[in-house]
């Protein structure tokens, strides 16, 4: 009896230090898809705390986390219509936040929406994941973020350290091509779906932009309290980079996703630059983000 005591008790604190790789913030928002329809409400709990159970208490990765170490992500899924019991349609925005060494502040390192998040849930239904079978949308859905997560986390911390990750989550894509009917997964006209998503992540092509987002926030952002100017400089540097990207991948889904997460972080940081600084800067921002231009236009006035 002593015995087992002991091993509980091994095993309680391994847990404790040893956690899951993610801490999402799951939202499930209704409002839009009560105002259509009538829809039972327990059904909708029960599919939020399938999603949060999926993404947070499953292990994604060998590596050991402590609490403390948790990826910090929040997914908001708005839904929009359901055309039968269980049948949703909607769109969702994943956000992914990195600590900034030295500091209290959360840079978001990742922000993307998937304007075709469809899928069916019935409560009767377990949510089985297969990462070698397409099983059902939002399984693979939920495992494709999850690695996407830990793809674009892992690269903030060494050059194309997300690389199994983005690997895992292209074997998912193609096997979903094959067993979904979503657009969502498909080499289509939305160039700012999931195939494209993890195809910027797999091309050859923008792997300078992978490696940028390591100088972006490991060697200028982890250190830009202790020398602002060089970091400030290493910015300057990513930001040509992004445009040279831009030059041969035209409206990559990177590119774009880069600007919806950082571009009134970048205006901040160059806030503080030299006037040459931000002359150069306003010209390379205001043609790459042309929708923020205003805000950029700030830091020549």
């Amino acid at each position: 009896m002593k015995g087992i005591l002991i091993l509980l008790t091994v095993v309680g604190l391994l847990q404790s230090v040893y956690a899951q790789e993610l801490n999402c913030t799951v939202t499930l928002n209704t409002e839009q898809l009560f105002s259509q329809q009538t829809t039972d409400q327990q059904n909708l709990s029960q599919l939020k705390t399938a999603i949060n159970d999926f993404i947070n208490n499953k292990r994604w990765t060998n590596d050991q986390y402590s609490t403390e170490e948790r990826i910090n992500c929040k997914l908001t899924i708005n839904l929009l219509r359901s055309v039968a019991q269980g049948v949703y349609e909607g769109n969702a925005q994943l956000i992914v936040t990195r600590p900034v060494f030295g500091s209290t502040y959360e840079t978001i390192s990742f922000s993307f929406v998937d304007r075709n998040f469809n899928f069916t849930y019935l409560p009767s239904n377990p949510m089985y994941f297969n990462e070698n079978n397409f099983t059902d949308e939002l399984t693979s859905m939920l495992a494709f973020y999850a690695y996407i997560v830990l793809a674009v986390d892992y690269d903030t911390f060494s050059k194309q350290g997300g690389n199994n990750y983005v690997q895992r989550a292209f074997n998912l894509a193609n096997l979903a091509q094959n067993g979904s009917g979503s657009i969502g997964w498909r080499n289509g006209t939305d160039i700012r779906n999931r195939y494209w998503l993890v195809e910027n992540l797999m091309n050859t092509q923008l792997l300078p932009f992978r490696d940028g987002m390591y100088t972006y926030h490991r060697l200028a952002l982890d250190n830009i309290g202790e020398n602002p100017a060089q970091s400030r400089k290493q910015i300057m540097d990513v930001l040509k980079m992004v445009q040279q990207v831009s030059i041969l991948r035209p409206n990559a889904v990177l590119v774009n996703s880069f600007f919806d997460a950082k571009g009134e972080e970048l205006f901040k940081i160059l806030s503080e630059a030299t006037r040459e600084e931000k002359t150069r800067a306003f010209a390379i921002l205001s043609q790459l983000d042309p929708t923020q231009t205003e805000l950029y236009r700030k830091l020549v006035r």
